[in-house]
């Protein structure tokens, strides 16, 4: 089989839910950062390019009609290039950068682009249809996050807790305690603040500018990071799901808006093309889990991807695991053997504290790991997520 490699690779910043970013349509933030791969390697023509992989979990509003496809032609690449959108929920954007690097390991293509978007700012409301004539019981629902148009079929079988409460049933089921979380939220908190002012995230993010109240305004950095949080604060705030509950705003993920796309190309292509290989993608693999523990995902996948590539959870030098909760970022790492307060778990930050715009989060974690390994020397990655409707996703990379 080819080995496929992570080439150039770049995102947005991410934005606040209703920030910087929200005045940007999906398919146009998408767009942003395909087109900033062409503009930084202009030597390389686009008509070679033979495939855009795009992760988005909406798909419901500006993100319809294929957001690959939109995007692809939006940053000017040729009508000649197609593009595939694929969605799975939290994980979409690793999701296609793991498909792209299958395509490649079984010669199939040889040069890709993948990543991801989300706007969760600009996510509709939906209206479902009537399922007789004049009827008066239509529904609208919000398509920011979670469950919408309940098939009752799902909710008898496995029950439709939200989001935040299947956090809940993580920190009870693996004895997370409130503490804890609160505790790990802020280490993301200061982890990410730590790398703002040292401008680590400078080499990864592309400035995007939008129209400002009093003219053009440009967004280079991330905007959920709160460097102020103290421990004290992240105490007082209420449970956002039961009254004697441990989940909070403070130490779950953000909501918001991002786009992130790299390079994924053979050897061989990326020698004919100008390309530098950064990191070879080892493999991916995914894993199911129940829906109301949806959190803990990250273990049986990474179980899975470890067990195919003959490697333990020592064998890795940086661990990005995305943030959708404390509570199941702390049982996760416990179960996969890692001090949740490691320094090679997620060092710099994790979703908490940059946010998580969600389809675009699992490449943003690809990038990020690939940009740690070579600062720190490091010589493999584990990536890893957990995914709404119970699954988890492991991608492993090493340093070229």
């Amino acid at each position: 089989m080819s080995a496929a490699f992570i080439c150039d690779a770049i995102r947005t910043p991410i934005g606040r839910f209703g920030g910087g970013l929200a005045s940007v349509r999906a398919d146009d933030l998408a767009a942003l950062p395909i087109a900033a791969l062409l503009a930084r390697n202009s030597a390389l023509d686009p008509a070679v390019i033979e495939e855009v992989y795009l992760g988005c979990a909406n798909q419901a509003g500006e993100d319809n009609r294929n957001v690959a496809r939109m995007a692809a032609l939006l940053a000017g690449l040729p009508v000649g290039v197609p593009g595939v959108t694929l969605n799975r929920l939290c994980a979409s954007g690793a999701e296609a950068v793991g498909t792209a690097a299958r395509a490649v390991m079984a010669g199939e293509i040889e040069l890709a682009i993948a990543g991801g978007v989300e706007s969760m700012s600009r996510a509709p409301y939906v209206m479902a249809k009537a399922d007789k004539a004049f009827a008066c019981d239509m529904r609208m629902e919000d398509t920011v996050i979670g469950w919408r148009l309940i098939n009752p079929k799902m909710q008898a079988l496995y029950g439709t807790v939200s989001m935040p409460e299947t956090g809940e049933n993580v920190a009870r089921r693996y004895q997370v305690s409130r503490v804890d979380q609160d505790e790990c939220a802020l280490r993301s908190q200061q982890r990410a603040a730590a790398a703002q002012a040292s401008y680590y995230f400078k080499a990864e993010i592309i400035p995007v500018t939008v129209p400002g109240k009093q003219g053009r305004i440009t967004v280079g950095t991330d905007e959920h990071p709160r460097p102020d949080t103290t421990l004290e604060a992240l105490a007082r705030l209420n449970p956002v799901v039961r009254e004697n509950g441990s989940v909070t705003a403070g130490n779950a993920a953000g909501v918001n808006d991002g786009a992130a796309a790299m390079f994924i190309a053979s050897e061989a292509a990326a020698s004919r093309h100008g390309l530098t290989p950064r990191a070879r993608i080892l493999g991916m693999a995914s894993a199911g889990v129940a829906p109301d523990v949806m959190g803990i995902g990250p273990v049986p996948a990474s179980r899975k991807l470890m067990a195919r590539l003959g490697l333990g959870i020592g064998d890795f030098d940086l661990v990005e695991l995305n943030e959708a909760f404390a509570s199941q970022v702390i049982a996760s790492a416990r179960e996969l053997g890692i001090d949740p307060a490691a320094a090679h778990l997620n060092p710099h930050g994790g979703a908490i504290a940059l946010g998580h715009p969600l389809g675009a989060s699992g490449a943003r974690l690809v990038l990020t790991a690939v940009h740690g390994l070579e600062v720190r020397g490091g010589r493999r990655a584990l990536v890893t997520m957990c995914i709404g409707v119970g699954q988890g996703l492991a991608l492993a990379l090493e340093r070229v």
